[in-house]
């Protein structure tokens, strides 16, 4: 069943087609990756999927559910959640307070209850508390629940976010350069994790990434990119050896 359903998705920003007649079609639990070289169009197509932009054309499908050009708060809620590059945490809070950020989409209390400190108010946080705790401990970062965020290791960081993105009660995750600036010891436990949150929350996940031993070892299929366009598509096997994709993306 597709989880995800793009079809001739495109974008223009004046005269250039950043996205040009993309189409994507992701199942249920799939780990899929989407690569190409910088400047492809790869973080365009991230920004059209979660409602940053809105497609010039083309159609985008959530679980059957249309969601193309909605906005970003109304795509989270319908069961998106991204990653970015550049790690993007409330770091002057703790690590527990940034993954609660992420319950709000289910867990609700009103301004008012919540200004008044009404028997509500503590109901619904004691809730949350335990859901991020949980969450935590999926991940190891429990110990450091009382920590600021800035002030954990890098590596512990992405997980932070990743536990923050999953808070949100995703369908899908989308993960960008998840393994940017880290080592290969980090890069080898990053796709252990990345394994472990697919079948752990029966979580489909697209991620962009350059990284190529880590996209050779979890992605199950690829979408190469390559100026706004889809150069090649299939098992991830099959891509990384297609003449075109050598030429055009190792270079070679």
């Amino acid at each position: 069943m597709a989880i995800l359903e793009v079809k001739n998705l495109s974008i223009q920003f004046g005269g250039l087609h950043a996205v040009d007649n993309f189409n994507i079609q992701i199942n249920q639990g799939e780990l899929y990756g989407l690569i190409g070289p910088n400047g492809a169009g790869k973080t365009t197509v991230f920004n059209l999927l979660t409602g940053v932009y809105k497609p010039t054309e083309g159609i985008i499908k959530l679980d059957g559910v249309d969601i193309t050009g909605k906005n970003p708060i109304e795509i989270n809620k319908a069961g998106v959640a991204r990653t970015f590059q550049n790690i993007r945490l409330f770091k002057d809070m703790t690590v527990l307070d940034n993954v609660k950020a992420g319950l709000h989409n289910n867990y609700k209390y009103s301004t008012f209850t919540g200004v008044f400190r009404l028997p509500k108010y503590f109901k619904v946080e004691k809730q949350m508390n335990e859901k991020a705790m949980e969450l935590l401990k999926v991940f190891g970062l429990d110990a450091f629940a009382d920590y600021l965020a800035g002030n954990l290791p890098y590596g512990e960081q992405r997980k932070l976010e990743i536990a923050r993105a999953l808070a949100t009660e995703p369908k899908l995750l989308l993960l960008d350069e998840p393994a940017a600036g880290m080592n290969p010891n980090e890069t080898q436990e990053l796709m252990d994790m990345i394994r472990f949150v697919r079948d752990h929350f029966n979580m489909t996940i697209l991620l962009i990434e350059h990284d190529m031993k880590l996209v050779g070892g979890i992605c199950e299929e690829l979408t190469v990119l390559n100026f706004g366009q889809v150069l090649c598509q299939g098992k991830t096997a099959q891509v990384l050896k297609d003449p075109a994709v050598i030429t055009a993306y190792l270079g070679e």
